[in-house]
């Protein structure tokens, strides 16, 4: 029988669809998904052949029912459709390719059981899935257009009073009411560029090309720089090795540090510095911003790249649009972000991503 076989070789079904979802260039697999993900497919296409089989045979709707309630395991660890529709796909190669090398006894009748799971496993889960996150998505998306035009109008408002200081020519043009519509007319800027960003994360998939880390950096601190300065904050930018190349779509990138300094800066202490730093190691390349906000001041477990993270040390918040952003786009990338407190200090944000082979 064939649910037989693979619980008999389960564990190298598990590695084989390990190594080709691992090896996909699309959709980037994610450490859950390679941990957790493949042996839940695989438990549930097992559980339906078994069933197949049984005194009774199964129904649709009851085959049905499983792979919808797979729908919401997958949700909840964060799969896209994409992983859904391929990783299925994977196991099921896996195990109809062990079957052939090792010559094992399996009817046609079974195999295209196998098919008819499969086809009907992804069909419901991915219709659960979408039916769940659009409900979670309409709910967020209210929450966080609200949030997004409090915080254009808070930032149109505080440019727009500056603005008439500065036209009643009670003040000079190299004064605070400067920095002041500064500030405001380059938040209104992030927060835009931040939509922009996240409508197209939602819309297209990834345009990768090979990108100079040294150029890329180099570019990005100029912009950068005009935020350090009407912040109080100085921005030191560390050398970048000359030979590092990345494959990457550029703006996803690129919005994502920007992100994470403006994140730095917001936080950081006045007259205080935030520095950008690269480094290469064992086929990765690694990009931190660390800052000098006194550290976070979290609840454990609570996701400081989520769309409302929690406040620093010294009690100040905001919206966190940017670092739930700042994540997508890297995960876009193929990459992971991830955070270190450094207590007392500040904070180290850092970005993991493939580096592209010398010669390459």
């Amino acid at each position: 029988m064939l649910y037989e076989f693979i619980e008999a070789n389960r564990d190298q079904v598990v590695s084989r669809a390990r190594d080709m979802v691992a090896s996909r260039p699309w959709p980037v697999a994610s450490p859950d998904e390679l941990e957790s993900g493949i042996p839940l497919f695989l438990t549930q296409l097992t559980d339906t052949l078994r069933e197949e089989v049984g005194p009774a045979s199964p129904s649709e709707q009851g085959i049905a029912r499983s792979a919808a309630l797979h729908g919401r395991d997958l949700l909840a660890k964060g799969f896209t459709f994409s992983q859904v529709v391929h990783d299925y796909g994977d196991v099921c190669q896996s195990i109809t390719s062990l079957a052939a090398e090792l010559q094992a006894p399996i009817s046609t009748e079974e195999f295209h059981t196998l098919n008819r799971c499969l086809d009907t496993a992804i069909a419901e889960s991915v219709t659960e899935f979408a039916r769940l996150r659009e409900e979670a998505t309409a709910d967020q998306e209210a929450e966080r257009t609200g949030h997004l035009a409090h915080e254009l109008r808070n930032k149109l408002h505080s440019a727009m009073l500056a603005f008439h200081v500065l036209k009643s020519g009670t003040v000079g043009m190299t004064g605070s009411t400067v920095g002041v519509l500064g500030r405001s007319l380059l938040g209104l800027q992030d927060l835009l560029d931040a939509s922009i960003v996240e409508g197209r994360l939602a819309t297209e998939e990834p345009r990768r090309s090979r990108v100079n880390l040294k150029a890329f950096v180099e570019e990005l601190a100029v912009a950068a720089g005009l935020h350090a300065e009407y912040r109080s904050v100085t921005l030191k930018v560390e050398p970048v090795d000359p030979a590092v190349v990345v494959e990457v779509d550029p703006p996803l990138l690129a919005s994502a540090v920007t992100n994470l300094l403006v994140n730095g800066f917001k936080y950081t202490r006045p007259c205080s510095q935030v520095t950008l730093r690269t480094r290469a190691h064992a086929g990765r390349v690694f990009i931190e911003v660390e800052d000098q906000c006194g550290g976070l001041a979290v609840e454990p477990g609570t996701d400081p790249f989520g769309p409302a993270s929690g406040p620093r040390a010294d009690g100040r918040s905001g919206l966190g649009l940017g670092l739930s952003i700042c994540r997508k786009a890297v995960l876009a990338n193929g990459g992971q972000v991830r955070q270190r407190d450094l207590p007392g200090r500040g904070c180290i944000f850092e970005i993991e991503l493939p580096a592209v082979p010398p010669g390459a």
